[in-house]
């Protein structure tokens, strides 16, 4: 009676050993077509890991300095002069209901700032000098980085206190408090200096005086150039709809109203439409990876014809060896796009780190990752693969 042979099974782990042994014996070649992969993958993790990063240190900086602050100024006129809010727009803005707090500044026209007395005229680098309310940092969410904000007291005498730029223009810091600058034709002690605003930009160039001495001694009008308001969270839109005709009930259209975390919000959306065309660009890089993956495993066939027939020869089937270079395929691009992920968490990491962001990775793209490298090596595989299960043992015995 004759025997019938059946070609035995190939066990899960049986394999991946197979698979791998290829791997083994060209370490380098391997490294180089992983390295294709891993680039792709570290570009799209690390763009999604630091956009991600950037919009949670976002909210986070929104969270805590409030999204409700709105912004009331006079709106620039068709002639392109500007309109003035009435002096009575701050008290008559702060009936409004849900309105919690509100202050003010207001442009000091003619009046500039210089280190000094000895400093040309024309040189004053932009600084604006405004009268404040005492209780802008409060409202404005602007700390004092350095001294005191103005009092009662000081409000009345040439104190100032200089806005973040400014401050770095005048070349002073805070070794320098106490020193004097020359303004409006005047000696002005500094008494503080103050950090970055991150809702109210435009006071970071900005000199503060008290609102009664820049009434008294520098010619100032009493017209807020800026009225800035915190309302609750939960009627911000109702409050920004009555603001216009509360400020200037006769001409509602002379007023502009804003809220400045929406052009946080807004750049935010900007960096997500980038990220976009980044990943697109890692996109690419990944399918230039592929294409490696496919190269080294088409090669690898023409090497191993003479494994391939002597496989075949001892009873391998066209699917075991199917199988053996498909898996091969996949292990390589999943090695690549392992690598890929953890250098596209550790530049994630970094970044975030040196911009005091926490760390954020969403898990989607992890997984999407992942998911890309298996479909990569996958459809990269399928080619050699299929072409080195047709080898008959014959054939590939004789080419050795």
């Amino acid at each position: 009676m004759t025997a019938i042979l059946t070609p035995k099974r190939l066990a899960p782990t049986d394999v991946l050993r197979v698979g791998a042994s290829g791997l083994r014996t060209h370490p380098l070649r391997v490294l180089l077509s992983a390295l294709g992969i891993a680039i792709g993958i570290a570009a799209m993790v690390s763009i999604v890991g630091i956009t991600a990063s950037g919009r949670a240190g976002l909210n986070a900086e929104l969270a805590k300095l409030g999204n409700n602050l709105l912004v009331v100024g006079p709106a620039q006129g068709a002639l392109g002069a500007d309109a003035k809010l009435p002096t009575e727009a701050e008290t008559m803005i702060n009936r409004i209901d849900h309105v919690q707090s509100v202050t003010a500044v207001g442009a000091v026209r003619g009046a500039k700032v210089y280190r000094n007395d000895h400093v040309p005229t024309e040189l004053s680098n932009g600084i604006t000098v405004v009268a404040s309310r005492l209780n802008l940092p409060a409202v404005v969410s602007a700390d004092v980085a350095a001294g005191s904000w103005l009092t009662p007291a000081a409000q009345r005498f040439p104190a100032v206190v200089l806005g973040a730029k400014a401050a770095e223009w005048l070349g002073f810091d805070a070794s320098d408090l106490g020193g004097q600058i020359w303004l409006g034709g005047r000696w002005y002690t500094v008494t503080g200096i103050l950090r970055s605003a991150m809702l109210a930009e435009e006071l970071d160039a900005a000199v503060f005086v008290g609102w009664e001495n820049a009434t008294e001694d520098l010619g100032f009008d009493g017209h807020a150039s800026a009225v800035y308001v915190r309302a609750e969270e939960s009627a911000i839109g109702s409050v920004h709809s009555r603001l216009a005709r509360t400020a200037n009930p006769e001409s509602p259209s002379d007023v502009r109203v804003s809220r400045p975390s929406d052009v946080l919000i807004a750049k935010a959306a900007a960096d997500r439409a980038l990220t976009s065309l980044l990943v697109g660009l890692g996109a690419v890089a990944l399918l230039v990876g592929g294409i490696g993956v496919a190269n080294t495993m088409v090669i690898s066939v023409l090497e191993r014809r003479a494994e391939i027939g002597l496989r075949r020869a001892l009873g391998a089937t066209r699917t075991q060896i199917w199988v053996q270079f498909l898996t091969e395929a996949v292990l390589l691009a999943l090695l690549g796009g392992g690598s890929g992920v953890i250098l596209g968490a550790a530049a994630t990491a970094a970044y975030a780190m040196a911009q005091h962001w926490t760390m954020a990775l969403p898990g989607w793209a992890v997984a999407g990752a992942v998911g890309a490298t298996f479909t990569i090596g996958c459809l990269a595989g399928i080619y050699p693969a299929v072409r080195a299960a047709r080898l008959a043992p014959t054939e590939a015995l004789a080419s050795n």
